[in-house]
């Protein structure tokens, strides 16, 4: 079962009270809906956003087991507004946006998030993705070696950004990258020993480049993010916990706004990470940077 990270952290920051409605923007297999669901004793209503079909079946299997009234969206967070309209909903009072990968995704989707297992690249959150989606396949097939260096330096901080590009243009002439481990052994080839045998695995920021080109998380990000803020109560409080320095500059730079125009104040001056026993029982944890805000 997916484990939340920074689920007392979370639960904190949002200062729940009876009667509120709280949407969990990224509900997954519904690790925070659930924890807050059970410490508020189901006092709060639920509404969980997710892109992935698959992710909702788990989050209501997991949420129908507690007291909380919940209803769940089979939506892209950057149709913040559409999802609640959908719910005849106008306004809410908490917002949480989970950027992180579960572990049900890496592990169970089958779609190429994973250097681990040997699966199609698809890399779209889309459960069954049709011919006009976006995939990682298409991607690698089709970007040329200067787009594909840009992508993986911004979207993956890769310092090899450019050798791995190159080794991929050069492979795609002999051969298409079909799958996941297709793409392992080509960034293995391009990279020196030394950063093979480093803290995180090699491919891990070349996989990550991908994913957020493929879903367009980025720009999905700061549109999701405009969208719930409007969408708030005053008084209000969003959270986003970011694992990737690039989603956590958005987050950053658009609460500042926020504040500086006088909209909103920080709840949260500096990001909350993990603590030392979280990170013991949970490595995924250690990247994670939680920020909060209220509405005025």
């Amino acid at each position: 079962m997916h484990t939340p990270v920074l689920a007392e952290e979370v639960f904190e920051a949002l200062d729940f009270k009876a009667g509120e409605i709280f949407v969990d923007a990224t509900v997954g297999s519904a690790g925070h809906s659930a924890s807050v669901a059970e410490r508020t004793q189901g006092a709060v209503r639920i509404i969980g956003l997710d892109a992935d079909s698959a992710a909702l079946e788990r989050a209501g299997e997991r949420l129908r087991l507690t007291a909380v009234s919940f209803h769940l969206v089979n939506e892209n967070f950057r149709h913040f507004g559409r999802a609640l309209d959908s719910l005849g909903v106008s306004r809410v009072n908490k917002v949480l946006f989970d950027l992180g990968m579960s572990s049900d995704q890496l592990e169970k989707s089958g779609r190429g998030f994973s250097f681990e297992r040997d699966e199609p690249l698809l890399m779209t959150y889309a459960a069954s993705p049709g011919p006009a989606d976006l995939t990682a396949e298409k991607l690698l097939a089709t970007m040329s070696e200067e787009a594909l260096t840009d992508a993986l330096f911004a979207y993956g901080d890769e310092r090899y950004a450019r050798r791995i590009a190159r080794a991929i243009v050069e492979r795609r002439r002999r051969s298409p990258l079909r799958t996941t481990f297709d793409l392992v052994r080509v960034v293995r080839g391009a990279v020196p020993l030394s950063y093979e045998r480093g803290r995180i695995h090699f491919a891990t920021r070349t996989f990550q480049a991908l994913r957020v080109t493929v879903n367009d998380e980025f720009r999905a990000l700061a549109d999701g993010l405009k969208s719930a803020f409007k969408r708030l109560t005053p008084r209000g409080r969003l959270a986003v916990i970011a694992f990737h320095s690039g989603e956590d500059r958005i987050v950053k730079n658009t609460f500042r706004q926020w504040s500086k125009a006088g909209l909103a104040h920080l709840v949260t001056k500096k990001p909350i990470g993990p603590r030392e026993d979280e990170l013991l029982q949970n490595r995924r944890a250690r990247s994670a940077k939680l920020r909060v805000i209220e509405k005025k």
